[in-house]
């Protein structure tokens, strides 16, 4: 008798037994999940196994275990040794069944009804079946049905613990890869105030937690060991859904471990591959701004001043300065390294995105310093209008002669806005290195950094002229 299988039954009866055995285990454990922005996630698992005192073999259902990264948080207890295997693949199925009799689906292409053959697997590679009248089969004679004591349906771990007294339940925490998580920052701009709120997205590519507990890590930790688990390739993405935590209202609680800073988020999350979940990491926070415009310099950092051969537009780049003075609300805050956006008001109070900069990690007291652009209605020309080298005598008896280069420059700054407007053009240049004469008297504000505060009149220009001296 020819047996026929339908083939959606067939995918979803096997994708409905492999989301029971999944939900059914995670009711048994609990999980807690540190996760960090390079992919790194210590995963922590509570499990109701219990432990005698002496050796104990286990066997546990672990997503994208790293074996030799395997520990117990609880101190009377030591991972001996711990193997690590993946889902099967087809061709792990196979290699199992090699002397067995599987049933194999022959797909049809008028798409109706498969049907189905038996054939004996002889071997995997290359490929050899025995049909049933004996006959060989040198490729696979369709697709194969296994029984289910051949397939690893999930992740399992073999694991061998010694526990020094009996222990109620295991306790195992381990690193993994495959899930990473972002700041976002939104900056509303009302006058010389800002409001600022954050966000912190957490994203999986692999992995998948059920009401797991998590923390978010942030920090410059080195990696020096590529993880060895591979990472699970059978979750499809979602994209375009972004999931919330429960509680609105709840925030992120902050604490500093070593050098990092941990952010404890509210509730317990179910994170899935593909869809972002995203909470809140402060209450929305006031703090003073304030914005400039600065015209970046002309001279290398370290070098030589070449010739330019013709003006130069220059971009005008807008800045702001988001005050954090200690013992204010906002200013206590560490603030993790994302993204910064922000906002404005029209004039019929609809908020624009006038801005978007990336912030490293800022330490409590640190003011949150942002280039998000480029000014429409200020622009700059600068024009190189004189250039001189020469060999000069060393600075001493018996040094070098030295190389010096004399350049100049006009800076020509318009605005077309309905007020006047305060430009800084700055340069940069390491070593030996002075501003000789300037229609502006310069700021020195580093050794290696000038600024000349220009005003600019409302629709008008202004002209900055100046001449810089290098020696080397």
């Amino acid at each position: 008798m020819t047996m026929r299988i339908a083939k959606c039954g067939l995918r979803n009866l096997s994708v409905g037994v492999a989301t029971l055995a999944m939900v059914s285990h995670a009711t048994a454990a609990q999980t807690s999940l540190s996760i960090y922005r390079d992919g790194r996630v210590v995963v922590r698992r509570t499990l109701p196994q219990a432990l005698q005192q002496g050796r104990n073999a286990l066997t546990l259902r672990l997503e994208a275990l790293d074996p030799a990264t395997m520990f117990s948080p609880d101190t009377s207890v030591t991972v001996v040794s711990a193997t690590a295997r993946y889902p099967s693949t087809k061709s792990d199925a196979l290699a199992h069944a090699i002397g067995q009799t599987l049933s194999f689906v022959q797909e049809r292409e008028d798409d109706k009804a498969a049907d189905t053959v038996k054939a004996t697997v002889v071997r995997v590679d290359p490929p050899q079946y025995r049909l049933a009248d004996g006959r060989l089969l040198l490729e696979d004679p369709g697709q194969p049905l296994f029984p289910a004591e051949l397939v690893r349906t999930a992740p399992e771990a073999q694991v061998v613990l010694e526990a020094s007294r009996s222990r109620p339940r295991t306790e195992i925490a381990y690193l993994a890869q495959g899930m990473t998580w972002e700041a976002l920052y939104q900056v509303i701009v009302i006058g010389t105030k800002a409001q600022i709120s954050g966000t912190a997205t957490v994203t999986s590519a692999t992995l998948r937690a059920d009401s797991a507990e998590v923390q978010l890590v942030a920090g410059a930790i080195r990696k020096t060991r590529e993880a060895q688990a591979p990472a699970p390739a059978f979750f499809a993405v979602r994209g375009g859904r972004v999931a919330r935590a429960d509680s609105v209202s709840a925030v992120a609680e902050e604490q500093a471990v070593g050098e990092t800073h941990v952010y404890q988020l509210p509730g317990r999350l179910t994170i899935e591959p593909g869809t972002p979940v995203a909470t809140a990491l402060f209450p929305r926070s006031s703090a003073p701004v304030t914005q400039e415009l600065i015209v970046p310099g002309v001279l290398p950092y370290r070098g030589w001043i070449g010739q330019a051969p013709e003006p130069d537009r220059v971009p005008v780049q807008v800045w702001y300065t988001i005050k954090r003075p200690a013992k204010t609300q906002f200013g206590d805050r560490p603030l993790p390294a994302g993204t910064v956006q922000i906002y404005q008001a029209d004039s019929s109070g609809r908020l624009q995105l006038i801005g978007e900069a990336a912030n490293d990690h800022t330490a409590p007291g640190r003011d949150l310093r942002l280039q998000s652009g480029d000014a429409f209605d200020v622009t700059a020309e600068r024009v190189q209008t004189d250039y001189h080298q020469e060999m000069v005598a060393g600075a001493g008896r018996g040094l070098p002669n030295r190389q010096r280069i004399t350049s100049a420059y006009r800076v020509t700054i318009t605005s077309a806005k309905t007020e006047p407007v305060s430009v800084d053009v700055r340069e940069t240049h390491f070593g030996d290195w002075k501003i000789t004469e300037s229609s502006i008297s310069p700021e020195k504000l580093s050794s290696t950094e000038m600024r000349f505060r220009v005003s600019v009149p409302a629709g008008g220009q202004a002209t900055l002229t100046y001449t810089v001296q290098v020696e080397s």
